[in-house]
């Protein structure tokens, strides 16, 4: 008699590779979309090793479903939240705008009916034909912010390799569209396989319709969708806060199967705290790290520790708790914002369905961050101003001219980091500090002195 399998996930795969395996999946998470040279010439192969396992586990796992077609690999995900904290980014780290955004979108559609070579002034036209029929948009390559915006699109496509350059170049394109030129190869194999939308996008009335709202038709498969939102919020997100879930997901994230099966796949160890879980990245599997490097995450986990310090003093006076912002307001106002770019001529209505009514706190049952009344410390901006000041005295060494010369700059762009990875809440007037933001309070740092060219005087 067969024994039954000891784990859920890789259950084909032997011990000796399981690391290959596991660096397989965190790869395929990190980069949805893996071509002959994107992210590197060795990642397709280490996906296609694992093919049939992947397609398996990714969609039992997470409810994602893993294709492979010519020499592109494709992870079409279920998303169950918008995520406003990870834009597309251009060559030179500028995130990408509603007008990138558009650009690329019709670069997609332009290449989709192209041939297997095009050039850049030929897109070009193409893309301005298109856009210049769009109320609010437009093209005019001769306009300088239009062509930075387009050629960031068409960087974003080089990159991944669904355009190659064949001939000529693109910077003197940039530089002058009447006197540059550059040919392109079109991978089409790769256009095809980056646009997948989930629904057809004549019918969608709100960009919240793309989001998974499968429900289940049984108490076996409502707890398995659970299981699957709870892994997906997991390895999409730097902290998962029971507070911020469903009360499905919030009694995954405290079961003991979820790290066994992550460990299993990922090669990751799930931290588990009172008010959530975070899997800790001991392998780069995601694209920004925090604790990190550079002078704006150094900033960030020194203010950390500072607002850490203020929350817990004993001897000062007592921090203020307010009551955090409504998880599904944000999303409702992140969703209104996102819908009034969307065209509403092409639109085909099929139901007169509203929204999904939103769980509310009593349905959830917890007040894991609270202190039993669901309110979070509030550090104001005028504490955040002082205390990146003293961190710039402390530590000037540590930090360039540019910083010093400009601190409410560091401020601004340390919180939207802390924001990102979950340690604060920014709100008017300050920021409501998390949970996590405690996990690093004992942090001791270490100022390595910059490297100074020594004179003969």
């Amino acid at each position: 008699m067969p024994r039954p399998a000891a784990h859920r996930f890789a259950v084909d795969v032997p011990e000796l590779v399981l690391a290959d395996y596991q660096r397989a999946v965190r790869l395929v998470l990190r980069h949805p979309l893996i071509t002959v040279t994107w992210p590197d010439e060795r990642a397709l192969p280490r996906v296609r090793r694992f093919a049939a396992t992947l397609r398996r586990d990714l969609a039992e796992a997470f409810g994602y479903r893993l294709e492979l077609h010519g020499a592109t690999a494709r992870l079409v995900r279920a998303k169950d939240r918008l995520d406003g904290t990870q834009p597309a980014v251009s060559r030179t780290g500028r995130p990408f705008d509603r007008q990138r955004y558009a650009y690329l979108s019709l670069c997609l559609a332009v290449l989709g009916r192209a041939g297997i070579q095009i050039t850049l002034s030929e897109l070009a036209d193409s893309v301005a034909g298109d856009a210049n029929r769009i109320t609010g948009l437009g093209l005019d390559p001769d306009h300088g912010p239009d062509r930075r915006a387009f050629v960031d699109a068409v960087g974003w496509l080089e990159e991944r390799g669904v355009l190659r350059l064949a001939d000529g170049s693109s910077a003197a394109w940039a530089s002058d569209p009447g006197a540059g030129e550059a040919l392109y190869d079109v991978a089409r194999d790769v256009v095809f396989a980056l646009f997948r939308p989930t629904r057809v996008l004549q019918h969608v009335d709100s960009v919240s319709a793309l989001l998974d709202r499968t429900m289940g038709s049984s108490g076996n498969a409502e707890r398995r969708q659970a299981a699957q939102a709870a892994r997906r919020a997991v390895v999409e997100s730097p902290v998962v806060y029971h507070a911020d879930v469903e009360p499905a997901v919030a009694n995954h994230l405290r079961g003991s199967a979820l790290a066994v099966d992550l460990a299993r796949l990922t090669g990751l160890r799930l931290e588990r705290r009172a008010e959530g879980v975070l899997l800790v990245d001991t392998a780069g599997f995601t694209a920004e790290r925090f604790p990190g490097t550079g002078s704006v995450a150094q900033a960030a986990v020194l203010l950390t520790v500072e607002m850490a310090d203020r929350v817990a003093d004993p001897d000062g006076r007592r921090v203020k708790r307010l009551p955090p912002p409504d998880g599904h307001a944000r999303q409702q106002a992140l969703a209104s914002h996102i819908d009034t770019g969307l065209p509403t001529a092409t639109l085909v209505r099929l139901d007169a369905a509203g929204p999904d009514e939103p769980w509310t706190a009593e349905e959830r049952g917890d007040h894991d961050e609270a202190d039993g009344v669901g309110r979070l410390p509030f550090i104001t901006d005028s504490f955040l101003r002082t205390a990146v000041g003293e961190i710039l005295q402390r530590y000037g060494t540590a930090f360039g001219t540019q910083w010093h010369a400009d601190p409410d700059r560091l401020r601004v762009e340390a919180v939207a980091l802390l924001e990102r990875f979950g340690a604060v809440t920014a709100v008017p007037g300050g920021v409501l500090v998390r949970p996590l933001a405690g996990r690093y309070r004992h942090t001791v740092a270490t100022v390595k002195p910059r490297v100074t060219t020594e004179t003969l005087f």
